[in-house]
């Protein structure tokens, strides 16, 4: 094998080491997007009333240390208003969702800094690639920052978190999920004429009404209005522009947090079912990957809102929703044939 030719074989190898890992990184992310939902339906996130970079990663040892622990969350308005009377047997259950979605922030931390701390001083990751994974990084450290800030939120004047706040943490981390997808696929398949702007015209619509599923999650607006498709025997539910000024509705007003939340899942099939018909032939099974998924989330999402929000299947539509937003940004890649 000539020098060159070893050379090429190297540095193809080490461009599938990295996106690996860049993929295992984007799985976990995905798992923890979804226990973060669950730990959200449970109402369990205010459950750790403290932030503790360090030694937060221990749990609780002794029933001392549970005790105290029960003890500070019997200080927040969530106990004294919606849990008051709660066993500490009942505690530990929400406590553990919680503990598990702050372990696996941590972990992924690990799992991404280690890693890329390794390759850089080798010298496996240089120029841009280097600069867009450092800038993954810092999202991430901010992403645990908004985290703890959202929880902040619901620590002293009200039973939850702000569902400003609330949509901002998960869609950072639906970004910084993105980002590290996008910098994957670039690395496993080659650089052609054209990214599919039909294919991101799509994930950009997910994208949009996943962001509007935060809010609906924020407010409890899945619990109204159980259902579809008319909203109380309306398409557009009453009191849909209650609030003023207008703009306001679309954050604040559950009615109009939970239309726009259908009216943006719909036009998102509509989108996969538009691109389906205009790629399927050069696309092919990663077209028919969308619209398949797109069909599957909506159905997801009707269920979720007929059952009055259960855990189980709610879980499941927030997983299809990321589900969707990968095979969409996969398919936009495979437009650059």
């Amino acid at each position: 094998m000539t020098t060159a030719a070893a050379y090429l074989r190297a540095r193809a190898d080490s461009r599938r080491a990295i996106a690996s890992w860049l993929f295992t990184c984007a799985a976990l992310i995905f798992a923890l997007v979804v226990i973060g939902g669950i730990t959200r339906l449970t109402e369990s996130g205010l459950s750790i009333t403290e932030w503790k970079p360090v030694t937060g990663a221990f749990p609780p040892f002794t029933a001392e240390n549970w005790q105290a622990e029960f003890d500070k969350y019997q200080q927040i308005p969530e106990y004294r208003e919606r849990n008051i009377g709660m066993t500490l047997d009942q505690y530990k259950t929400i406590y553990w969702w919680e503990y598990a979605h702050r372990l696996g922030g941590r972990l992924i931390g690990a799992a991404f800094f280690i890693p890329f701390l390794w390759f850089l001083l080798r010298g496996r990751l240089r120029g841009r690639l280097a600069w867009k994974l450092a800038g993954v990084f810092l999202l991430g450290g901010l992403q645990g920052a908004l985290g703890w800030y959202m929880v902040a939120s619901g620590l002293v004047d009200r039973i939850s978190v702000s569902p400003y706040r609330l949509a901002a943490h998960f869609t950072l981390a639906i970004v910084i999920y993105a980002a590290i997808l996008w910098v994957a696929l670039d690395l496993v398949r080659p650089r052609h004429d054209r990214i599919d702007g039909r294919a991101l015209g799509v994930a950009a619509f997910a994208l949009l009404t996943m962001l509007s599923g935060a809010f609906v999650a924020g407010h409890d607006a899945g619990m109204i209005y159980n259902t579809f498709p008319l909203m109380d025997g309306q398409l557009v539910p009453a009191g849909y522009l209650d609030h003023e000024p207008w703009w306001l509705n679309l954050f604040e007003n559950p009615a109009a947090i939970q239309f726009n939340h259908r009216l943006l899942g719909v036009t998102t099939v509509v989108m996969a079912l538009l691109y389906w018909l205009a790629a399927r032939r050069d696309a092919g099974i990663h077209a028919h990957a969308v619209l398949l998924i797109a069909l599957t989330q909506v159905a997801l999402g009707i269920g979720t809102l007929l059952l009055e929000v259960p855990i189980g299947l709610a879980a499941l539509h927030q997983a299809g929703a990321v589900l969707l937003l990968t095979v969409t940004l996969n398919a936009a890649q495979v437009g650059r044939r």
